[in-house]
């Protein structure tokens, strides 16, 4: 029997090192690929960079493939990654939103540019750490499971890969938790053992959006009015790149009792405060689509959905309202649907698919 070639997208943390070792162990041909996507940062900044992009990383990759004996490279994705994640991250923040890179950056990046290197050098698959699980529907389509990883599951950052994508995809740490992961790190002498997980976007390792925005566009972000729902002004915002939805902390304003960001207005420069009950919606409206349990959805679904990473899925409905607008109105109210955010519908422990809020209503 041949081998088959699989790219293992190494990242220099113990999840991908131990994916690579998992499939090397199953008899694959395992081959690492790190992404260069720094920018115009000095070597100093570069090297302080704690995230999955740093040079540690590449110098962590490279050497848990030493010791796994299997070649590893280092490919430019520079330019792709400052079009399909830094660029859109900033525009999506100027309109408003609070955008979500790390989903950008696993459809444009980590699978279709990585997926195009690999399969122009001949693999039969590509590879992550991530926790969830590949698996093939009895109707021929592909889709996600959740991971066996209580708290680690990773299908919400993953609902917009293309079948195309899923087809080529393997994700051996599917069935494992973390603890495992790292016991087989460490039972096989990898350095990277109890290297901490990266809890920061990337390219932004001191989570200061807002100073990274303004540094990295031309874009200038003037204050404007605090509003209440009411219309009435509460006073003056430092600018709407500092706000998300649900915000209480770092407002900058004293109103005598606790105030939540609950809109933001670009049009109007304005940030909308409200009390706590005003910042749970019911309904969320969604558009860029992408379904994977099947091609599109006819009528309508009960289903859970989750309006971030750690959100719990709560039960809903969903049903087409346009070509690409889903209506989602969940059972109960839920806290701080944010527009730019993901939205991503279940069906018990398999992704249906889902798509960027535009908007959390009543209506």
């Amino acid at each position: 029997m041949i081998k088959q070639k699989v790219v293992v997208g190494m990242s220099g943390g113990v999840d991908s090192s131990v994916a690579a070792y998992l499939l090397k162990k199953q008899g694959y041909e395992v081959i690492g690929m790190t992404m260069q996507i720094w920018q115009d940062e000095s070597r100093e900044e570069i090297e302080d960079n704690g995230g999955c992009c740093g040079l540690s990383a590449v110098d962590d990759a490279r050497r848990v493939c030493q010791k796994l004996d299997i070649p590893h490279y280092v490919v430019n994705f520079k330019e792709a990654f400052k079009n399909q994640v830094i660029d859109y991250f900033v525009e999506e923040y100027s309109n408003g939103k609070t955008p979500n890179p790390c989903i950008a950056c696993n459809r444009y990046i980590k699978w279709e540019s990585m997926l195009y290197k690999s399969l122009q050098i001949g693999a039969d698959y590509i590879a992550t750490g991530h926790y969830a699980k590949v698996i093939k529907l009895p109707n021929g389509r592909y889709t996600l499971k959740m991971s066996e990883a209580i708290g680690k599951d990773q299908t919400y950052a993953l609902y917009n890969l293309t079948q195309n994508q899923l087809k080529y995809t393997l994700m051996p740490l599917g069935d494992y938790n973390k603890d495992e992961v790292r016991k087989i790190a460490k039972d096989i002498g990898l350095l990277v053992a109890n290297k901490p997980d990266s809890q920061e976007i990337c390219f932004i390792p001191d989570n200061d959006y807002s100073s990274y925005i303004e540094k990295n566009s031309n874009l200038k972000f003037s204050q404007g009015n605090f509003v209440d729902t009411k219309g009435n002004i509460l006073g003056k915002h430092k600018g709407i790149i500092h706000y998300t939805i649900g915000q209480r902390k770092g407002l900058g304003i004293a109103i005598g009792k606790p105030m939540y960001v609950v809109e933001i207005r670009p049009d109007k420069n304005e940030v909308v405060l409200g009390e706590h009950e005003e910042v749970f919606k019911k309904k969320a409206y969604a558009n860029k689509l992408n379904f994977m349990a099947f091609e599109k959805l006819e009528g309508s679904k009960k289903v859970t959905a989750k309006i971030r990473y750690s959100h719990k899925p709560a039960l809903c409905t969903i049903q087409m309202i346009d070509k690409d607008i889903i209506k989602c109105e969940f059972d109960t109210p839920q806290r701080a649907i944010t527009p730019g955010q993901a939205i991503v519908f279940y069906d018990g422990d398999i992704v249906v698919g889902g798509g960027t809020i535009l908007y959390g209503s009543e209506k």
